[in-house]
């Protein structure tokens, strides 16, 4: 057995169908938009990262708790609905790994043959990942992919002929807007192949002040993981963001069922980012889109399932039935 992680380079993704768009496109474009927005999936450098990990934990982010839960008590469960032979557990976006140690217990508890694969796109994460997984773990195949999850996919394709089991847990979905999210679950099915698995976690629509709490506690770690995208792109594009002519804010759409978070200029500006050529103005009080968190019904998952070519096999609830995991059939001719 061994332990590690692979960045992926671009000679190893030659031939592959590659789609990402540069950082600096993608600001540009965002920035250009009426109302401005920037991607969410540009949280998470190495900092970024980081303060995510900080959130999970908060006595706010019941997400966290409710899939912990989830595992313990159905880890066993879940394991023996993998069967006997071996497969590929590949995690997007895998984080510290705590929540996923639950379930990677239960797997080796029950004498599966797997090789845990996380996928995640900071190298320094990843890093992290690997040393504590070392010691919780040392007999486990783990080989980790430093990659954006769809290149990632393509290449364990590539070189892989087993089962896979796909992980997307927390909330990550609900990052994407209802549209985006089919388009992400059509992509995935297009990296897979018939009888292939994946558990997506999905938070229920409940108390509209829990959902609040959870992204915007009062220790200010939220505001932070932000902020820290303009840091970002001031260090990566040689803009001149000054974090403190902008401040947080995340409210509710009830039409939506979504947590939309924004970053509100306080005052009149102008930004200039070297990278782009270019500058941008800002009015007092104007926001900067920065993430959706869409929550879901029941009814939601079970079409979003069938639209986008899986079928629903199995569905694991905390005690509240605040947050499910949802294992899906990649469904192929």
């Amino acid at each position: 057995m061994s332990i590690g992680y692979r960045k992926l380079e671009p000679k190893d993704l030659d031939g592959l169908e590659l789609s990402n768009r540069a950082f600096a496109l993608d600001v540009l474009i965002g920035l250009s938009e009426q109302p401005k927005r920037m991607s969410s999936k540009y949280f998470y450098d190495d900092e970024g990262s980081r303060l995510f990990q900080q959130i999970m934990n908060l006595p706010e982010y019941y997400l966290t708790n409710c899939e912990y839960e989830i595992f313990q008590t159905h880890g066993s469960e879940i394991a023996r609905q993998m069967g006997d032979e071996p497969f590929n557990l590949v995690e997007l976006g895998a984080g510290d790994g705590k929540k996923t140690a639950v379930l990677l217990e239960a797997f080796m508890k029950n004498g599966l043959k797997f090789d845990y694969v996380p996928i995640d796109i900071s190298e320094g994460a990843m890093k992290e990942l690997v040393d504590s997984m070392q010691q919780k773990f040392p007999k486990m195949s783990m080989n980790g992919l430093v990659a954006e999850y769809f290149e990632a996919l393509k290449w364990i394709s590539r070189f892989s002929d087993r089962k896979n089991l796909v992980l997307f847990l927390g909330s990550n979905l609900g990052n994407f807007p209802k549209t985006d999210a089919r388009v992400f679950l059509r992509s995935l099915w297009n990296c897979l192949n018939g009888g292939d698995s994946v558990m997506i976690g999905f938070d229920l629509k409940k108390d509209i002040e829990k959902m609040l709490r959870a992204y915007d506690d009062t220790a200010g770690v939220t505001a932070a993981f932000n902020l820290n995208l303009l840091t970002r792109i001031n260090r990566e594009l040689g803009a001149n963001f000054n974090r403190d002519k902008f401040r947080f804010y995340s409210t509710y759409n009830v039409f939506s069922g979504a947590i939309e978070s924004y970053l509100v200029s306080l005052e009149a500006q102008t930004v200039s980012i070297e990278a782009i050529g270019q500058s941008f103005s800002f009015k007092a009080w104007e926001p900067i889109h920065t993430e959706y968190s869409y929550k879901y019904l029941e009814t939601d998952i079970l079409e979003l399932a069938g639209k986008t070519g899986y079928a629903i096999a199995r569905q694991y609830y905390d005690s509240e039935k605040s947050f499910v995991d949802s294992v899906w059939r990649v469904m192929k001719q």
